[in-house]
């Protein structure tokens, strides 16, 4: 057999290697492209006497916290559910029932509690970025405090529950 040698310039193989790289890089953004979210269970009732706080942000005047019997951890679509509680310095809170994918960085906010106690659904909610300039970061932090390891959820709601306990006492909350 005769082999020929043929010279191919360096921007060839740089384009080759970026290409290469770039689709292995958004097929690990993107994630599964065969996912698919699993049926949302409803809203938990909200226990305000055992929510578990987090920091958020020190500029912030909010406190952050999560309600540990709401916290679920999907298997199936590999998403935390939980419900999150923000409450300002006038007692005032902002509740929300969510999901973080933590191998795409994105949340979602299914519903909102309103004033008279119900749980009121979102129109069209849509996955968002937890990266993105948005008023309030609580999602990206609660999942840096423990509800995800690196690109997948934490192991189990128990450990979860037992990282913002610890995290907490460190803080000295």
């Amino acid at each position: 057999m005769n082999f020929k040698v043929i010279a191919v310039p360096n921007a060839v193989w740089f384009a080759l290697l970026v290409g290469m790289t770039s689709t292995a890089w958004a097929q690990g953004i993107s994630g599964n492209l065969d996912w698919k979210e699993s049926e949302v269970p409803l809203p938990p009732a909200v226990d305000f006497n055992h929510l578990i706080t987090f920091n958020v942000s020190s500029a912030s005047s909010l406190v952050y916290a999560v309600d540990p019997a709401s916290l679920s951890i999907s298997r199936s679509d590999s998403l935390v559910r939980y419900v999150m509680v923000a409450t300002s310095t006038s007692g005032a809170r902002n509740v929300l029932y969510e999901a973080i994918r933590c191998s795409t960085g994105e949340f979602k906010t299914y519903a909102r509690y309103s004033l008279d106690g119900q749980w009121k659904p979102v129109v069209n909610a849509q996955w968002r970025s937890m990266y993105e300039s948005i008023p309030s970061k609580h999602a990206l932090e609660f999942s840096k405090a423990g509800a995800c390891d690196v690109a997948a959820p934490v192991g189990s709601v128990r450990e979860l529950v037992g990282k913002l306990k610890q995290l907490n006492n460190y803080q000295g909350q």
